[in-house]
């Protein structure tokens, strides 16, 4: 487990540096914003957050890969191995070019297909979410600043705080009516998205949270953090997460209430 702890203080050196960039860019006015092949936005800062990450770990990790957001895949610089990073330079660009303020980097170590450590730092939040795999889950301002987190005990998708993304892509997933009826019949709803939406699940502020896909990039991270914290994230059967698959984020309780009210009908 000490082999994860390290990789934790890494991490976070990552993100001081991660966060040293993003902060300086957040509301530039002369940011640059451009567009991909799938049309989403990159701007300026996310290729120089994760260049700056990439050139670290080429020197603190060179027996590790890298799999980013905005650079692909690079394999180690000591040959091939089952360690790779996976990082989200900034997850939430819409929110960070138009201003608003939850955007986070993502950074994840991940052990063949498993993601043992994962780091969440949202510096216009003031805030870091952070667990490696027996380690538990954390929150604060730094790795010296921080509190053990868990997930709610709410058992009652009637009780529940449920948050989602967009409907767009529950109507392009099929299952709109299904996550209608999830919203109307819940305690509560909210849209909140992104990687937030699941780090206040893994505070227990909230109590489930699903999108219809993500990516490695997007999910890798956080992960170990609504695991060690008690939560359960899986697909929508039931099966582990994995690149550009639906995800359910639980508070463990709920799971098989939620997996069940999304399920495809007849």
């Amino acid at each position: 487990m000490a082999g994860y702890a390290d990789d934790l203080a890494l991490a976070h050196v990552l993100a001081d540096s991660a966060d040293a960039i993003s902060m300086a860019r957040f509301r530039a006015l002369d940011l640059k914003v451009e567009s991909k092949p799938d049309l989403t936005p990159v701007s300026d800062a996310d290729t120089a957050v994760e260049r700056a990450i990439r050139a670290t770990l080429a020197r603190a990790r060179p027996r590790d890969g890298v799999l980013g957001e905005e650079f692909g895949r690079t394999a180690a610089n000591a040959g091939p191995g089952n360690r790779y990073w996976v990082i989200d330079p900034i997850d939430g660009t819409k929110n960070f070019v138009r201003g608003v303020p939850i955007w986070a980097t993502l950074i994840a170590l991940m052990e063949g297909d498993t993601p043992v450590a994962g780091l969440v730092s949202a510096p216009a939040l003031g805030r870091r979410w952070w667990a490696g795999r027996g380690l538990g889950a954390f929150a604060g301002r730094n790795q010296h600043s921080a509190t053990r987190i868990s997930v709610s005990s709410v058992r009652k998708l009637t009780d529940a705080s449920f948050c989602y993304a967009s409907l767009n892509g529950w109507a392009d997933n099929g299952r709109l009516q299904q996550m209608t009826d999830i919203l109307l019949g819940v305690w509560r709803s909210r849209a909140y998205g992104d990687f937030y939406g699941y780090m206040l699940l893994a505070e227990g502020a909230l109590d489930a949270m699903a999108e219809p896909e993500l990516s490695l990039w997007d999910m890798a991270a956080l992960i170990p953090i609504v695991t060690e914290a008690g939560g359960k994230i899986t697909d929508l059967d039931g099966r582990p997460a994995a690149d550009n698959s639906s995800v359910i984020g639980t508070n463990g309780l709920l799971h098989e209430s939620v997996l069940t009210a999304l399920a495809r009908r007849a």
